[in-house]
C-alpha cells in the first residue's frame, strides 16, 4: 500500500524566498473530494497525473499516483473536476535533510502560501527552518480538496 505521510505549516515570512529556486506551476482537479477518499488529476508542466488517496489518520493516508496522458488530464480539468481548479506555484527547498515543499496559490486562493514536508514516520522529529509558522496539519480547512468547496478568498 503506498502512505503519504505529511505535516503542513503555514509560512510566517517571506525569508524562504532568499533559498528560491524556480517554481513549477500546478493545476488540479478533483472528480472526487469527499474526506474518506480524494481521486484528483494534475498537471505539472507538461506531465500529468492521476492521484487517489484515502481518508487522513493524523499526518497519514493511502496514496496511489500514476502517470496519464496529458491531453486527457486537460479534458478531465475541463470537463469533470469540480471548480474552481486548484492554480498553485510549487517551490522545493532543501532544509536539514529534508525537501521543503512550499506553495503559492493563485486564482481564487491566492494570498496563501503553505509549506509540506514528507516524512518517514509521522513522530519523526523536525528541524523546522525559521520561516515556519503555524502547523495546519490536523486543519481540513487547508487541504487542496477544501480549498474548491471554500476557497482562502472567502475566509
Amino acid at each position: 500500500m503506498g502512505l503519504e505521510i505529511e505535516k503542513k505549516f503555514l509560512i510566517k515570512d517571506d525569508s524562504w524566498k532568499n533559498q528560491l529556486t524556480t517554481g513549477v506551476y500546478y493545476r488540479q482537479g478533483y472528480i472526487s473530494s469527499h474526506p474518506d477518499r480524494v481521486v484528483r488529476i494534475r498537471t505539472i508542466e507538461n506531465m500529468a497525473y492521476l492521484t487517489i488517496k484515502g481518508k487522513t489518520m493524523g499526518a497519514v493516508r493511502s496514496e496511489y499516483e500514476y502517470e496519464i496522458p496529458y491531453e486527457e488530464a486537460i479534458e478531465m480539468l475541463t470537463q469533470l473536476c469540480e471548480k474552481p481548479l486548484i492554480e498553485k506555484i510549487r517551490y522545493k527547498l532543501m532544509y536539514n535533510n529534508l525537501l521543503w515543499e512550499i506553495d503559492e496559490f493563485e486564482a481564487e486562493n491566492k494570498g496563501l502560501v503553505v509549506a509540506e514536508v514528507e516524512l518517514e514516520d509521522e513522530f519523526q522529529p523536525i528541524d523546522l527552518p525559521p520561516w515556519i509558522g503555524e502547523e495546519v496539519t490536523m486543519q481540513p480547512k487547508y487541504y487542496n480538496a477544501s480549498l474548491i468547496k471554500n476557497p482562502f478568498s472567502s475566509w
